[in-house]
C-alpha cells in the first residue's frame, strides 16, 4: 500500500492554505479552493488546513459540515436537484422529489438526488437540474427519459 497520493494531497492542501495565510477570514477561501482543486474536503485536508491556519480541527470540521457546498466525499457521477419551493410544490414537486429519492437506484449506480429551494424557473415547475442543466415541467417519466444514458 502506498501513501503517496495522500501525502501529495496533503501537500497540495497545505500549499493552498498557505496562499491564503495573509487573508482575513482565510478559511472559506481555502475550503472553496480545495473543493475546486480536489473535488471534496477529506479528513486529512481538515487537519492540514487547521494546522496551517492555526485553527482547531473542530473549527474547520464545523465549517465544512455546516455548508452544503463543502463535500467530505467525492461527488457522484450524476446529480439530480429538484426544486421544493412553493411554486414548484404547488404543481407536485414534493411528491416528485420523494418518489425520485425512493427510486434513485433505478437512475443509476452513482446518482445523488438532492433538493433546492428555487431555481427561478417557477412558471415551468416542477423544475430541477440534472447534471447541472436546468429542466422544467419534470415528471417521473421525463426524469427517466433524461437519465436514460446514466445506466
Amino acid at each position: 500500500m502506498t501513501t503517496a497520493p495522500t501525502t501529495d494531497r496533503v501537500a497540495l492542501v497545505r500549499a493552498i492554505a498557505t496562499q491564503h495565510l495573509a487573508d482575513r477570514g482565510a478559511l472559506m477561501p481555502v475550503l472553496h479552493d480545495v473543493v475546486e482543486e480536489l473535488g471534496h474536503v477529506a479528513r486529512e485536508d481538515v487537519e492540514a488546513i487547521a494546522d496551517v491556519l492555526n485553527l482547531s480541527v473542530a473549527e474547520v470540521h464545523g465549517v465544512v459540515t455546516f455548508y452544503k457546498d463543502f463535500r467530505t466525499e467525492p461527488a457522484p457521477a450524476h446529480a439530480v436537484a429538484l426544486c421544493r419551493g412553493e411554486a414548484c410544490q404547488s404543481v407536485g414537486a414534493e411528491a416528485l422529489y420523494a418518489e425520485t429519492r425512493d427510486r434513485a437506484a433505478d437512475l443509476g449506480a452513482d446518482v445523488e438526488v438532492d433538493e433546492v429551494f428555487c431555481l427561478g424557473n417557477c412558471a415551468l415547475g416542477p423544475s430541477g437540474t440534472l447534471d447541472g442543466r436546468l429542466h422544467g415541467r419534470l415528471s417521473r417519466e421525463r426524469i427517466t427519459s433524461l437519465t436514460e444514458g446514466w445506466r
